[in-house]
């Protein structure tokens, strides 16, 4: 098979992926479970399905990196899953994921302030488009006025700047240690904490035999199977396949999923909101356009 079709293969699989893992958390909302059981059974199903590979990589892993193994899973996976199925008892599916490409401005950002990577004046510029499209989007919703809707937006913009700052945070000091290992040891450590939500949220007193928490349960476990473990793996693959700079690209596409399953289930998404959104995608390229210097010799 050809390289270059497998690497497309592959971004096509993650974009539809977590494109639609916003809808399904709509869909784990609207069967009777709230937000913190849909983000914790999406945890704890990631974290059952990679203890296998836990069991057999967490001794490849340096005891002292094994706290900052654990923070990546809660900075990159745990409290952004939280974050999003709180926003989206607010706001549509598609605005998150939309809001969510958010996340290279916030890699660039989070790296200058925290690690003092240096940003140049391209990056600066991309992420001032990104920031306008991003309030011309909410302007075009018409609910600027409601500061209850801004409260559900900044939880996406939270978690897209945890994002930042977990992306920074491994290439700091987790950048010798393969990133399975990490994502199995720190998704497998996560679940624990995601279990004890469960547990005091009373998910496992519910009659879990009704219809609609069956539907709501199946929806969580597969963000946290699909969406989660497995794209985590394919998303490794694509890395090592085509090199970060392909992979990270992924972003591009996921609003576009998530944005068509919102519009199948009814959410309004209309010409303005198709404006506002390429504003920001070409605000995000503009964020990692290279710069070409021209030497005159």
């Amino acid at each position: 098979m050809n390289k270059n079709f497998l690497n497309w293969l592959l971004f096509i699989a993650l974009s539809l992926i977590w494109g639609s893992s916003f809808i399904l958390i709509k869909i784990g909302l609207d069967n009777h479970l709230n937000p913190y059981q849909v983000a914790a059974l999406r945890i704890v199903s990631a974290g059952l399905v990679l203890l296998p590979s836990m069991i057999k990589y967490i001794r490849r892993i340096p005891s002292n990196k094994l706290f900052i193994v654990f923070m990546s899973g809660a900075l990159g996976s745990l409290l952004p899953s939280f974050l999003f199925c709180m926003a989206e008892e607010g706001i549509d599916s598609s605005l998150a994921g939309t809001l969510n490409c958010l996340t290279p401005v916030f890699v660039i950002l989070t790296g200058a302030i925290l690690y003092q990577t240096k940003t140049s004046a391209n990056k600066i510029t991309g992420i001032i488009i990104a920031f306008t499209g991003s309030f011309l989007l909410l302007i075009s919703k018409g609910r600027i006025q409601e500061s209850q809707h801004l409260v559900y937006v900044s939880f996406v913009v939270l978690a897209t700047i945890l994002y930042g700052i977990n992306v920074n945070m491994v290439a700091k000091h987790l950048l010798h240690i393969s990133s399975l290992h990490i994502a199995a040891v720190a998704l497998s450590l996560n679940a624990i904490p995601a279990l004890l939500v469960l547990i005091f949220t009373g998910y496992f007193s519910l009659p879990l035999a009704n219809h609609n928490l069956l539907v709501a349960t199946a929806a969580a476990c597969a963000l946290g199977i699909v969406g989660t473990a497995m794209a985590t793996i394919l998303f490794y693959m694509l890395v090592k396949r085509a090199g970060g700079i392909f992979a990270t690209t992924v972003t591009y596409g996921i609003p576009f999923i998530a944005i068509g399953w919102g519009i199948f289930y009814g959410e309004v998404f209309g010409w303005k909101q198709v404006v506002c959104l390429l504003i920001i995608l070409f605000g995000v390229y503009w964020v990692n356009k290279k710069v070409v210097v021209k030497h005159i010799t």
